[in-house]
């Protein structure tokens, strides 16, 4: 029989306030990037950043092309120890045969913020979600983010998801996961469902 943990003080065994950054960052912070068309790339990407609050890494979350729509996570992870989000972009989703001016300065807004998170000094991972799809669609130029790869400091780790990853970025990333679609509830019209696919 499995042996059961029974948390104390509600966060197994501590409190948000005893959560302190980490003494020990990266030595070398590596380029990760989640890409491919099967669900669960952002989802990758958001556990890796449950894990770094639970050791004391300061996380900064930039979503591209996400603006107000309700998802889940946006309520969840400000609520996490050292970890900042930003969202950006419109209510509706972006047409990449109808990109909208609106949408191109808030991709530019985003990056803004991510380059600002990865340069401060102040976190130890940064992720830019969505990125990929947006320099696929050109709401921002590849070499702007392939220009922030070349010079973060060292010790910052980035990860960056999302459909298209640019063959620029693969190339320069350290780790590269494909999510492959085998099957998908959306082909059999279910719709998608809150607290699972938002």
């Amino acid at each position: 029989m499995p042996r059961l943990y029974t948390p104390v003080g509600g966060l197994l065994g501590k409190k948000l306030s005893e959560f302190k950054p980490s003494s020990q960052p990266f030595e070398r912070g590596l380029v990760q990037i989640f890409t491919g068309d099967g669900k669960g790339k952002t989802t990758a990407a958001l556990g890796t950043v449950l894990r770094a609050a639970g050791q004391g890494l300061r996380v900064f979350i930039v979503f591209f092309m996400k603006g107000d729509y309700p998802y889940g996570e946006f309520a969840t992870l400000p609520t996490l120890p050292n970890v900042t989000v930003a969202k950006y972009g419109l209510t509706s989703f972006c047409n990449p045969h109808k990109v909208k001016q609106e949408e191109k300065e808030q991709a530019k807004l985003a990056l803004d913020a991510a380059r600002e998170a990865v340069m401060s000094g102040k976190y130890d991972l940064v992720v830019m979600d969505e990125v990929n799809v947006a320099t696929s669609w050109n709401l921002i130029e590849v070499e702007d983010v392939v220009k922030l790869v070349e010079e973060k400091p060292q010790k910052v780790e980035l990860i960056f998801t999302g459909r298209y990853a640019p063959d620029k970025l693969v190339e320069l990333a350290d780790l590269v996961t494909e999510v492959r679609k085998v099957k998908h509830p959306f082909d059999k019209g279910i719709k998608a469902r809150k607290g699972i696919e938002y």
